[in-house]
Order: structure tokens, then C-alpha cells, then sequence
């Protein structure tokens, strides 16, 4: 890595060779199972054949047909597929390379539609890096620290994070909305205010799951003030919770959704959706891109989509989170440093904190470290990098699912037995 920017840091010391599903080897052989997939973006597992035939069938045929120079089959049949997906009168859908791209296209999109300039964001949210997503990011300085000023007309509402805050999560709902309605009255009054935008399950700030009182509270204002809900679905979205998009836990309707991650098993592919009629309150030439909706990228997204359903792996993701969190719940049982465990489905976060609450960054990262050293490689994240997080494959199988559990004991055991 001697000639990579010394800014670009990994979470492991693995050098990898090839991955095949929930399974990383590395170049001297050795395997690891992978509870990272990727950030959530390998859905599928590492190289499932499916996946991997389409790919290679359409590199055969045309790599890059420019979209918006030419149309291409797969995307035309992804966003078919895709807007069969969508909740409500969703029905239209654009295409960019990664999340960020798509954060910035639902805002413009917001705005142009709206006429209206602000943007109201929510505690503790990740929406990308680029400038535009950058400022609507709350989750930790490391994408703002040195990058203003940044963008303006973003006002930040509290998240319900009843952990943080020491509250019932009744409590904690009925704080954030109260605030919300505060906001409205003192620093962006409803008329000035184009959409909201959200995480339904936070990923970054700690695997925070909102709550069907707080989702429908955003919902109802939303529709009172004609405010858009844009959902951001990019790491929890797509099976990921248990249910195809994290929203649907909290039944609301958004307006725009966005997607990334898990959408094309690795390829590099994002999306909006919304209704034609939203769509339509954009300015010409608001969308596109070179590299937006490449064909090789579509067709890997459309054998995920395939896979998906014939694997039933939506399910997959519940039972097997409820089969983790319940084995997590355990090991909780028998060691104090783990002081809460939050999250749905297949994203779950642990909370490594002392007796008094603190957030125990260093303990954390070195249950990382033992962890990969008996081939399991996790990640962390959190505001001080506290939370060991659990991203495995929707693929995963139970077997899986126990014998990580088993190597991360052991890892424990070794840290804080």
C-alpha cells in the first residue's frame, strides 16, 4: 500500500485474493468469515455464480453504453424491476454510480421541485461524502473536519436516540418530534423547508433503528406542510433489516427513495426513485452522469434482484439476525463491556462501553483485531469507533451465523475474560 494515499486506512491487515459468499481468503490461504460485506454492499455474498454469469455474459456484450446517450436492455429492465419494489405511486427512477451521487440528486431533485431551499436532516445521519451529501452528514466529523464552509439551508432535527440520551425511547420520541416542531417555528418555517431525509435505520452513528411513532410523525408532517420524506436506504435497504427497504418496519410512504450498497452485489451502482409526476418537477439536465446505470452493473443488479427472491433471502435476513441477536444477547449476559445491542436484521450494532457507560473505543478495536485473528473480520463505528458492528451477507446460513458468534467468544475471551 506504499503508493495509496496515506489517508486511506483499513479496518483489517487482510490482503485479500478471492471471497466466495460469506467467506474472504486471503493471499496465503488462509479464509475468513466475512461479517463486513463490504459495508454492507455484497448482498449477495462474495462471487455468487448467478451473479457473477450475468456479469460475465454482458461484459460480452457492451460494457459502458452511456445512458443518456444511448439506452441499453438492462437498465431499461432494472428500472422496471426496480419500480415494482417501490412503495405507493413510486414509479420512475434514475441512476448514478454511489450513494452520495444519489443523495445529491434526491436533493436537487427536492429543490427543484419544491421551490423551497432547506433541508432538514436528522441527528447522527450519514448521507455521503461529496459536498452537498457532506453537509447533510451528522454521524462524526471525519467527512466535514476541514471542508467548510459547507453547504447551506441544512438544519439538523434530533434523531430518537434513547441510548445516547439515557430516555425510554418514549421519551426519546417525543423529545425529537418536539424539537422538530421547534425547528419549524424558529430556523426553517415549513414553507421554506423542501424535504426531510433519513435514515430509517442509522447506519454509521451506531445502527440506531427509528420507530413507527417517530417515522409516522415525520410522515404526517411532511404531507401537512407538502415537505417531501426522502427514505435513505442505502446501507439498510434491500433486505438488509428483515424486510425489503428499513422503512417498511415503520409503515410510511415515502416520497423518494434511495438505494445503493446491496443493489448490484459489488458492482458500483445507486438509484432514486420516485413518482413520475415528482420526477417530472426537475429541471432538464438535473440527472445523469458518464458512468451512471453501466450495463455490467445493471445486469449484476438484476441477477441480485433474481437471487433475492429464489433464495428468499428478505427471510434469510430475519431469521438469521434473530438467530444472531439472540446469540449476542448471550454472550451480553456473560460480559459487562457489551452494554447494549441494537439494530434489525442482518445490521447489528454492539455497544462496548464500561460500567458508567463510557464508550470503550480501545476495547472495541481490539475485540476487532482478536477477532480477525481467529477469521472473523467485523468493523466499527460510532462517534468515538465504539460499536462493533455485524454486517454479514443475506446469504448467510446458520451454521455461519454460529460459527461466528463461536470465534468472536473466543475473542472476548481473551480481551475482557
Amino acid at each position: 500500500m506504499s503508493h495509496l494515499s496515506p489517508l486511506l486506512k483499513q479496518a483489517s491487515k487482510v490482503l485479500v485474493e478471492r471471497g466466495e459468499g460469506s467467506w474472504l481468503f486471503d493471499v496465503n490461504g488462509k479464509r475468513y468469515l466475512d461479517f463486513t460485506s463490504g459495508i454492507g454492499v455484497t448482498s449477495t455474498g462474495h462471487c455468487h455464480p448467478q451473479v457473477v454469469a450475468a456479469a460475465r455474459e454482458q461484459v460480452g456484450k457492451i460494457v459502458h453504453a452511456q445512458y443518456t446517450t444511448v439506452a441499453h436492455q438492462p437498465m431499461l429492465e432494472l428500472s422496471d424491476k426496480l419500480a415494482e419494489r417501490m412503495p405507493g405511486p413510486i414509479d420512475s427512477v434514475a441512476f448514478a454510480n454511489s450513494g452520495s451521487e444519489a443523495v445529491e440528486t434526491a436533493l436537487r431533485l427536492a429543490r427543484h421541485a419544491t421551490g423551497r431551499a432547506n433541508i432538514i436532516v436528522f441527528d447522527g445521519g450519514f448521507h455521503g461524502r461529496t459536498m452537498a451529501a457532506a453537509s447533510l452528514t451528522t454521524s462524526g466529523t471525519k467527512v466535514r473536519t476541514g471542508f467548510h464552509p459547507m453547504m447551506a439551508g441544512v438544519v439538523v432535527s434530533p434523531f430518537p436516540h434513547g441510548y445516547r440520551y439515557g430516555w425510554s425511547e418514549e421519551e426519546a420520541t417525543e423529545f425529537a418530534l418536539r424539537e422538530l416542531d421547534h425547528i419549524f417555528k424558529t430556523q426553517s418555517a415549513p414553507s421554506d423547508t423542501a424535504a426531510m431525509i433519513i435514515e430509517p435505520v442509522q447506519g454509521e452513528f451506531g445502527y440506531y433503528p427509528a420507530n413507527k411513532t417517530f417515522m409516522q410523525g415525520l410522515a404526517e408532517r411532511c404531507k401537512q406542510h407538502g415537505i417531501l420524506l426522502i427514505c435513505d436506504e442505502i446501507q439498510a435497504g434491500y433486505g438488509r433489516t428483515g424486510k425489503f427497504w428499513s422503512h417498511d418496519h415503520f409503515a410510511v410512504q415515502p416520497d423518494v427513495v434511495i438505494t445503493a450498497k446491496g443493489l448490484a452485489s459489488g458492482f458500483p451502482l445507486s438509484a432514486i426513485a420516485a413518482s413520475a409526476e415528482l420526477m417530472g418537477k426537475g429541471m432538464p439536465g438535473s440527472q445523469g452522469g458518464t458512468y451512471g446505470a453501466n450495463a455490467v452493473a445493471c445486469a449484476a443488479a438484476l441477477a441480485t434482484l433474481k437471487v433475492i427472491d429464489e433464495q428468499h433471502l428478505v427471510a434469510n435476513a430475519a431469521q438469521q439476525g434473530e438467530r444472531l441477536l439472540n446469540q449476542l444477547s448471550e454472550l451480553q449476559q456473560r460480559y459487562s463491556c457489551i452494554d447494549t445491542i441494537r439494530g434489525k436484521g442482518l445490521m447489528l450494532g454492539m455497544e462496548i462501553a464500561d460500567d458508567y457507560r463510557t464508550p470503550r473505543a480501545d476495547l472495541a478495536a481490539q475485540l476487532s483485531e482478536a477477532a480477525e485473528a481467529h477469521g472473523l473480520l467485523l468493523l466499527r463505528c460510532g462517534t468515538d469507533g465504539q460499536i462493533v458492528r455485524w454486517l454479514p451477507p443475506l446469504t448467510v446460513s446458520e451454521s455461519e451465523i454460529d460459527d461466528a458468534v463461536s470465534r468472536f467468544a473466543n475473542a472476548l475471551q481473551e480481551v475482557a475474560g
